[in-house]
Formats: C-alpha cells, structure tokens, sequence
C-alpha cells in the first residue's frame, strides 16, 4: 500500500488547488468576436452562451458572425459556448466551449462550429436514421472524445465501463483476456463467447463472425470520436445479436487538416504509441478528404491464476498488437443535395499468451467497408453500405496436473472466416412525421480444423465448414405531435444454416465424414415506443419489442476451452427470443447543471443458449451448450449528470437486474438459479475537474455485487470496488502530459472459477503525452 498514499495525497491536494485558484474580479466587461463555420464563413443567428457558474447570458452573433456579449460580473473564470445550424446543410453545429480568464477579456474570440456528431449518431443508433422526429422511446447514452480520453483505461472496452450494466462474459479487460470470452452484457442479460450485444460501426457489425465476440483491440484510439449505447432490444433495425441493444462506435472523419499522436508507458511492462493524421482538399462544391491511424500496443501481462492456487506453469497473459486503418473520403454538392462517399480498410495483427507456456492465440484480421450518404432534397435522404472481412485465428489449448507443475499441449486449431454484406436504407421526412425502409443481408463462411493432441503428438484430425446467411428487411415510422412522439418498427429476418459438414479422422486413419442438415428461421421482430414531454423539465417514455439472437458457427460446431473448462458444441441450437418492455423518466430541473433518468426493464430470454455442467472435479469442469428453456432479467436502471460543462462534474450510475433462470425442464433444479457472470447490483461514478491552470482531474469508482460462475452457481464470484484515476495537464499549446492508474487501492477481482479462481487487473499505473494540431487544440477540445 505504500504506493498508493503519494497518489492519494496529490489527488486530494490537486481537488484542493481547484477551489484556490479562482481570480476575483468585479469588473462588468464584454466579450467581442464572431462566429463561423469550419471554412470560415460567417454564421449568422448563432446562440452565444457566456456562463460563470450558474450564472449565464445569452446573445446571438449578427449578420456577418460577430458577436458583443456582457460577461456576468462576479470571480472566476468564464466559459463561452456557441451553437446554430448550417444554412447549406441544414445541420445542428456547436462550437468547442472556451475558456476566458478575466484579464483576457479583450482578446477577440472566434468561435468555430462543427456539426454535433454525438448528437447525430444517438439518433441513428435508435433510428437507423439521421432523422430527428422526437423522442422514440429507447433508452440511449453517449460517450464523448473527452469522456473516453478522460477515464483510466488501456482499452476500448475499459472505457465503456463508464456506464452501470455493461460488462463483459468475464470481468476482465480485453488487454488481458482471451478474446473467446469477450461477448457484451447489457441489462444482466449475460453472454457467453458470444456477444448479446451487437456491435456497429458506419452501420456495419463488428461482432466476429465465426464466434460472435468483439475485437476491442482493432481500431486506432484517435479514429473514434465517440460511443453511443442503446440499451434494450434492437433487432427490429438490426436483425440477428441486438437482442440485448446496440453499441454504435462513432468513428473520425477527414473533415479538417489534422495530426495527433499518443505516447505511454504502464505497469507490466506496458506500451502503446498511437496516432492519426487527416488531409482535405476542399474546394467548390465538395472536396477530397484522407484519414491514416494506427496503434502499436504490447504487455507482458500479469499471471491471472490466483496466488493461493497458481503453480510453476502459470505464467502472466499478455498481448502483442498492432492495427491500422486507412480512409478516404469525397464530397458532393451543396444546400439540400449532397453526398458523401468514402472507402475503409482496416487491419489487426494479435498476438496472445493466455497464462501457461502452451496456452496461446493470434488473430489476422482484415476488414474493409465502402458506402455513401446522400440527399435528394430536403424530404429524401439515403445510405448504401457494403461491408466484409477475412480473418485467420488460431489457437491451443493445454491441461495442468493437480500440482500445476506439468502443462501439456491437448489441442491446436486454426479457424478461417470469410464475411461479407450490404445494407440500404432510404428515409422521407415530412413536418411532423418520418418513413425509413431499409433491407441487408450478410453472408459468413468459416472452416475449423482441429487437432487434438496426445502425449505431445497429433491423434486425428476434426476439420467442420459452415455458412451461414442472414437476409432482412425493415421499416420504421416517426412522429411528433403537441409534446408526444414515437416510434413503430417491424423487421422481417431469414437466418439459414448452410452447407455445414463434419470430417473426423482418427489416429489409426478411421475417416468419417457427416452432413449437417440445412436449417432456416424466419423472425418477425417488432418494437414500438412512445415519449410524452411534460413542461421544459419531464418527460416519461415507455417501449415494448421482440428481438433475437441466432447461434453462432463457433457455438453450433466447435468445442471450446478456457484454462480447465472445456466447452462442448451442439449443432441443435435454435435462435434465443427474446420479448421486452421498459418504461421510464428523464428529469431535467436545470439545463447544463442537473439531468436524472431513470428507467425499469424486463426482458424475458426464451431458449437462451447458456452452457450447461455436464461434470466437474477439482481440476476440470465440462459443459455442453444448450437452448436453456428461458430466463429472465428485470431491474431498474438509474443515471445521473451534475455539473455539465462546469469546472466541476459529477456522473453516476446504477443498475439492479434481478436475472434468473425461469424454466428449464431438462433440469428442473436450475430454476430459480442466478444467470452466470451476472451481479445483481453495479454502480459507476466520475468526478471530473478541471481548471485551465491546473489541468484535468478524472476520479473513476465502479462497485459490483457477487456472481456465480457456472449454472449451478456453484462458483462465487466475490463482490469488488475498485477506484481509478486519471490527471492530465497542458504543457505547450498542442501537447498534454496525462497519468492514469487503474485499481488504485489494489483490490483483488474475481474474474473466474473454471474451477481455479483467476484474478481482474491489478494496481496499473500509467503515463504519457498527446500531441494534436489542426481543428480544435487541446485546450480548446474541454468541456
């Protein structure tokens, strides 16, 4: 612990510094300069906002942009915030707030508007649309740049941990853990390998299309401008794995010349140097735009065996990656016709130790998606988008002794996965009301072949092929009218098993070669929601659907293993169902300072594809992955945002999901049982200060109850709170230096019982630098 008293100690002493570093000044001055667009043009009628503290005022900038505004009286700094719309496009734009010092008030100040992407894509996760009609009754959260940047992470996936009720299958990060077991849980839903969750990015999956995980590891840290979460059922826009919601990965665009770089070292020998650069030739009517990033990442790891239990094999997991992603980009036409077409590649190198020498994995995956936006008018606007990959995965797999002396390699496997797609959609907005038709499908093809091994030479050979394609189609309707607004959906999905056979070859040479039958569903997946607005400051919202999530390739033919837990395939599988309805609040008393929303779920899961215990003993457990008859999640989920774009603020969460096996006749006993891997209870909270001096403060909590492991709930899994911190200051005009620590009082996490306890991430620390020119500075970039 003697580590952790220094930082505390500047933690606490950097929060009292932010209460003694106001200046006082009781002078009333004005604030002068203009307001344009990213091409320098003047924007017109644009919202100006001078705040010091609670205290605003309010002008609008003139004909040619500028803009003369009283600042309140009274200590302190003063932050300056600008919004309006593009009279060309006809989109919502915001300017980066500014922050003015009171012997600064004479400086001229030009306010530059971006359009507001976050807003934007909130909308097209729960639309499919960039159509704004009002409310639709889902429930969706947003995560900024500056709250992803902001937070004590290594990964994407770490990230995302802001929000109360996201986790992964194991509570692990995805720096450390095989990705096998990186499937997302939403609303205590579960996973197992495979995600519940599905994963989008410029509306094409990112699931993995042989086992249905995610690769948190394959974009650039700088090609992500934000992360929008849709909670609650999402397959009547998105079809197959949006059983438990939507996860939008908002990426960075070549809009304006830019060039950033980020540079750390961490604990277990941690690096990671990443960085991207953008070219635009604008011109005219359109323009040209290019985008390069790229990310070199590598750690030796820690040993994720518990001490109590670990022997002489066990040594720490690690990562070696790198990933690259290319783009360019062209513009078309002005006003109400425009379009955007670009063209995406993206690579990711994985190389990965899982805990004893023999245990190891690698991922090759190439990924590439074209598409275009456009409008036909101010009444029709459209996407296209064509979307695949081709990945190589390979692994092994071993056993331990009793003693954990001895580790002896069991089997090798080598998975290839082809994956290909297109989707549409095409929108007409009226007044009061919008139309969305769309349709897409996606076509996967995987081979595994598999080696099992004996007394360290291969006894057989056990190789399957499969295909599988989903075809949907859908359409959606949105309206307002008087304070109530909403939304009615329904998709209609084919999924179909193709073409899967088995090839067994013995160690004596016994070849046996079996047919799998083709099998199809069809799904009809409907939701409607509705919000009503109840003055300025309430509006209550409530949704009910169906939704689906068909069985990957990797759960219908392939065995599985992770440490000593040995997962069977079953080529019976049939799509999970699932029917939900939420109700719930938002509460704003006081724009920019206070918003509370609250929401209950229930979701009921018929036929979930859970693994079920088939045998255990003190070194191995076997399961087999069967349709578990049903289970059901209900619970409450809370957020809450105190102190918006002030010197001081306060997110929270917390969620309640009373999940549980609700019917299962195979094993009547499993009734009542808690769903694998799922707490009852989480809670999330960052405090963040800042000060234009001082720098940034992230203070980071997260508390999760206990949880079993296994369907029995034989295994607990001990509850945990852990605390992380994060600190960044400005050095020169483009450059940051950032310190970052995660598990800052070292609290030991229950990750797994399979059956040996292994252990989450330990004290982590973390420091480096960012550099970034071109759009808005650093500074510049802070709430």
């Amino acid at each position: 612990m003697s580590k952790v008293w220094p930082l505390c100690g500047l933690l606490v002493g950097q929060f009292a510094a932010f209460g003694l570093c106001q200046k006082s000044n009781a002078q009333v001055a004005a604030l002068h300069g203009r307001v344009v667009d990213r091409s320098g043009v003047p924007v017109a009628g644009a919202r100006v906002i001078v705040a010091l503290g609670a205290t605003e005022t309010v002008g609008s900038s003139g004909p040619h942009g500028e803009f003369s505004i009283a600042a309140p009286a009274g200590s302190g700094e003063l932050v300056v915030r600008a919004s309006g719309s593009s009279e060309t496009a006809g989109t919502a734009m915001a300017a980066a707030p500014v922050h003015v010092a009171r012997p600064d008030l004479g400086t001229e100040l030009e306010l530059v508007l971006a359009p507001t992407a976050v807003a934007q894509q909130v909308t097209v996760t729960a639309t499919r649309s960039g159509v704004e009609v009002g409310e639709s009754g889902r429930t969706v959260a947003a995560l900024t740049a500056e709250e992803l940047n902001d937070y004590p992470a290594l990964t994407l996936d770490e990230r995302l941990q802001q929000k109360a009720g996201f986790q992964l299958f194991r509570r692990s990060a995805g720096w450390i853990q095989n990705p096998t077991s990186q499937g997302i849980s939403l609303r205590g839903l579960g996973s197992t390998a495979a995600s519940r969750t599905l994963v989008l990015e410029e509306n094409a999956p990112l699931n993995d299309g042989f086992g249905g995980w995610i690769h948190w590891d394959e974009l650039p840290p700088e090609a992500t401008e934000a992360v929008t979460i849709a909670s609650g059922g999402g397959s009547d826009l998105y079809g197959s794995s949006a059983l438990g919601g939507v996860i939008d990965l908002v990426p960075g665009r070549p809009e304006v010349p830019l060039a950033a770089l980020s540079l750390s070292e961490a604990g277990q020998d941690t690096t990671s140097a990443s960085g991207r650069g953008d070219l635009t030739q604008k011109r005219g009517q359109g323009g040209w735009g290019e985008l390069a990033a790229g990310q070199i990442f590598r750690t030796d790891g820690y040993i994720l065996t518990a001490p109590a239990v670990r022997g002489p094999v066990d040594i720490p997991a690690n990562v070696h990656y790198e990933n690259g992603r290319v783009e360019i980009d062209r513009d078309l036409g002005m006003g109400a016709k425009q379009s955007r077409t670009f063209l995406v590649g993206n690579v990711l190198n994985e190389a990965r130790g899982n805990g004893t020498p023999q245990q190891t994995n690698g991922t090759r995956l190439w990924r590439y998606l074209a598409g275009e936006d456009w409008n036909a008018g101010d009444r029709v606007s459209g996407r296209v988008r064509l979307f695949g990959s081709d990945e190589a995965f390979r692994q092994t797999f071993s056993s331990q002794n009793a003693a954990r002396t001895v580790d002896t390699l069991t089997r090798a496997l080598r998975d290839e996965t082809q994956d290909l797609g297109a989707s549409g959609d095409v929108s007409i907005h009226l007044h009061h009301a919008a139309l969305i038709a769309g349709a897409d499908v996606r076509d996967i093809r995987a081979t595994d072949a598999e080696t099992p091994i004996a007394a360290g030479k291969p006894s057989g050979l056990q190789d399957a092929t499969a295909r599988q394609r989903f075809i949907g189609g859908f359409g959606e309707a949105l309206g307002e009218w008087h304070g109530w607004s909403g939304a009615a959906s329904l998709r209609v999905d084919g999924a179909q098993n193709l073409d899967a056979s088995t090839l067994n070859v013995t160690s004596g040479g016994a070849v046996t070669r079996t047919a799998v039958p083709n099998r199809s569903e069809a799904i009809l997946s409907p939701r409607l929601g509705l919000s009503r607005r109840l003055g300025s400051q309430l509006t209550v919202h409530a949704s009910g659907y169906r939704a689906f999530r068909t069985p990957t390739i990797n759960e219908l033919y392939r065995t599985g293993q992770v440490g000593q837990q040995t997962t069977l395939a079953n080529a019976r599988l049939v799509s999970e169902r699932a029917t939900g309805a939420e109700a719930g609040v938002n509460w704003t008393p006081r724009a920019g300072v206070l918003r509370l929303d609250g929401t209950y779920f229930w979701t009921e899961i018929n036929r979930p594809v859970s693994a079920i215990t088939l045998s255990a003993t003190g070194t191995a457990i076997t399961l087999i992955r069967e349709n578990l008859g049903q289970i059901q999640s209900q619970g409450l989920e809370l957020q809450g945002h105190l102190g918006e774009d002030r010197a001081v603020s306060l997110d929270f969460g917390y969620q309640y999901a009373h999940a549980v096996v609700t019917a299962f006749s195979a094993q009547p006993s499993l009734v009542g049982t808690w769903i694998p891997e799922v707490p009852r209870q989480m809670a999330t909270a960052q405090l963040r200060a800042q000060n234009r001096r001082l720098g940034l403060l992230t203070l980071a909590a997260r508390e999760s109850g206990r949880a079993y492991d296994g369907s029995a709930n034989t295994y607990e899994l001990h509850s945990f709170f852990v605390l992380d911190a994060y600190g960044e200051r400005s050095f020169a005009p483009n450059w940051v230096a950032f310190v970052a620590v995660q598990n800052l009082l070292d609290r030991q996490i229950d990750v797994a019982r399979t059956p040996l306890l292994t252990l989450g991430t330990p004290f982590t620390a973390q420091g480096g630098v960012r550099f970034r020119w071109g759009g808005t500075t650093v500074n510049e970039n802070r709430r």
